[in-house]
């Protein structure tokens, strides 16, 4: 049997291990412990088939809060908005369906993986309005908000325009809070890299003052394998100028930058960050950082500043002597996607100041990790503490029941959380409310 069939057999059958493991919080943290690379033939690979939720089961918040389901039956629920009026947008998402995958034996493991993770389904493709008018905490209203786009992911209110990120566009439309329908035609503000959509998700912000908005793209590869002349544009943040649509790159390196948010305590753009992938279980820490304009953070050439990823080639010594460690690790594969700043006292002291992180697991990693909503405490600009769990249990018995992916703080100071397996927005509140 040839090496490559080899290969394929192993990790459909997640049967390779590795060296002896750190504990998780060893990855964690503002100076995480790194481990020589694994740099084996085959990754270690640990997929959960996408199960759903059985009725009346749920995840399991933190001592002090509580969950119930927002909002249910919806079709692979990806990120989330809330308006000024309290009304909370849905992207309705998957990949647009073109990515070619990796080539060979290796795109066929992948494309299975994909498959049996609860992704590589068909895209709803629309926004979806879901209003919660009597306050008890459910969207007993649904309205198809927008449809006609293409992967819809990130999306911004700035004035009388809703913006929204697809997969290679932004676009715009007229629109009010209270409108639960929009009929005009989307109009293209900004062509967006798309490529081989490796990572299609395009996140997106306002900046505080309304001036500019923010858009994450990932990158073509894990660590620059098809090319780097593919990953123009990729694996950077971009700053688009709402009324003219121009474009520059405000910061790169940074592998796929799904959340941003802005700190409101400092006013800096932050986001999360997916690292890259097959050099062992707790090789690279996913994260969160400040975003600094002009600011390099290493990707493909080198990881948490300047640990240089000998797979690169060429290699680039020159980048890789202004990559820019980054504030914070959250663990290693955790698969960091939302990201929002609390905004108040409303769950209690304990998360009044800090970051809510949608981890959407892991499957390069065994033992697995993320596969829970995490908070990194704060004080003032920067992280403070360990993170702690907020919602978890979205693993029982080997099987996904869910996935986190976008979280946003709801009109009342409640934690919606976006779940694309169980298609469910779940809603975390303050249990002595």
């Amino acid at each position: 049997m040839r090496p490559a069939a080899i290969t394929l057999i192993c990790l459909m059958l997640a049967a390779c291990g590795g060296p002896a493991r750190l504990p998780l919080e060893a990855g964690i943290g503002p100076r995480p412990q790194l481990p020589p690379p694994d740099n084996a033939l085959i990754p270690a690979v640990k997929v959960f088939k996408a199960a759903g939720w059985p009725a009346s089961q749920a995840p399991t918040a933190a001592p002090g809060l509580k969950v119930n389901a927002f909002a249910t039956g919806l079709d692979h629920p990806r990120w989330l908005y809330t308006l000024p009026n309290g009304d909370v947008l849905v992207a309705e998402t998957a990949e647009p369906g073109t990515d070619p995958g990796p080539p060979g034996l290796k795109g066929i493991f992948f494309k299975m993986f994909l498959k049996k993770a609860g992704a590589g389904v068909p895209s709803a493709n629309r926004i979806t309005l879901l209003r919660d008018a009597d306050g008890d905490g459910v969207a007993e209203f649904r309205s198809t908000l927008l449809t006609d786009l293409r992967s819809p992911f990130g999306m911004a209110l700035l004035g009388d325009q809703l913006f929204v990120a697809n997969a290679d566009s932004l676009v715009a439309v007229p629109f009010e809070p209270g409108t639960t329908s929009v009929t005009a035609r989307p109009r293209l503000v900004a062509s967006l890299p798309a490529g081989r959509n490796h990572h299609w998700t395009k996140s997106l912000v306002a900046s505080p003052d309304g001036r500019w908005l923010y858009v994450g793209v990932g990158s073509n590869s894990n660590v620059g394998e098809n090319g780097m002349d593919i990953e123009k544009n990729h694996a950077a943040i971009l700053q688009i100028d709402p009324q003219t649509g121009a474009s520059r790159v405000f910061a790169s390196g940074l592998r796929n930058p799904a959340g941003l948010d802005f700190n409101p305590s400092s006013g800096a753009l932050w986001t999360a960050v997916n690292e890259r992938d097959e050099i062992g279980s707790d090789l690279v820490p996913d994260f969160i950082t400040s975003v600094r304009d002009g600011g390099f953070y290493g990707w493909p050439y080198s990881y948490f500043g300047q640990h240089v990823d000998v797979r690169v080639k060429p290699p680039r010594p020159d980048l890789v002597a202004r990559a820019i460690v980054p504030d914070y690790a959250l663990g290693p594969h955790v698969a960091a996607l939302g990201f929002t700043f609390s905004t108040g006292q409303r769950l209690g002291p304990r998360f009044a100041q800090g970051a809510f992180v949608g981890e959407h697991g892991s499957w390069n990693r065994i033992p697995p990790s993320g596969y829970k909503v995490v908070f990194v405490p704060f004080a003032g600009a920067q992280p403070s503490g360990m993170p702690v769990d907020v919602l978890a249990g979205f693993i029982g018995r080997g099987k996904a029941l869910g996935r986190p992916v976008g979280v946003q703080i709801g009109r009342d100071g409640s934690l919606l959380v976006a779940d694309d397996v169980g298609n469910t927005i779940w809603r975390v509140s303050s249990a002595a409310r």
